[in-house]
């Protein structure tokens, strides 16, 4: 992270721009938030119009981030209610998500702000979650060759079934720690 003054106001705060997609470990999203702001990141959620339909409490995450979430564009002549992001998150990210984005497609304010946002350089990061199946599809696997040629770092894929049949943890953490590294 560059050393500037950042467009929250402060260089010891940073804009941390969180996208939610509808997968049914988003309702863990507040853990990201936790996370995030622990770690003196300031926090903004997107969220794709279906994610928005009880994936996560919105409320709590309103109170958390003490921010609204943006899922609809603003009118002209609203002012912006985020700064300019230092890094962003995808978590989870979803199959659709994850495929329009590769593709250009900007049918939602969370897609669009994927598609704009990879053009400012700064670090995004990416936790999938995506079953098995739909991991396998080729269209999936060059969508994941193309963000990372666009500088799109990945965690480790989340299928949400563990070894043992049980539902393991959402690495929640490991998307700040790849927008953090060097």
């Amino acid at each position: 992270m560059s050393e500037q003054v950042r467009n929250t106001g402060t260089p010891e705060q940073p804009f941390l721009y969180v996208v939610v997609c509808a997968a049914g470990v988003a309702s863990g999203v507040s853990k990201l938030i936790t996370a995030a702001q622990e770690r003196g990141w300031a926090v903004g959620v997107f969220a794709t119009p279906v994610a928005l339909n009880g994936f996560f409490d919105t409320d709590a995450v309103r109170a958390q981030t003490g921010r609204p979430i943006r899922s609809a564009w603003r009118r002209p002549g609203e002012p912006r209610p985020f700064p300019d992001p230092d890094a962003v998150v995808v978590a989870p990210a979803t199959f659709n998500t994850v495929n329009k984005w590769a593709a250009g497609l900007a049918d939602n304010l969370a897609l669009a702000t994927l598609c704009e946002v990879s053009g400012l350089g700064v670090p995004v990061a990416v936790l999938p979650c995506v079953a098995d199946a739909l991991a396998s599809h080729p269209a999936y696997r060059e969508s994941l060759a193309r963000l990372r040629g666009m500088g799109v770092r990945f965690g480790d894929p989340y299928a949400g079934q563990g070894e043992d049949g049980g539902r393991p943890d959402f690495a929640w953490e490991r998307a700040l720690d790849l927008v953090e590294r060097g």
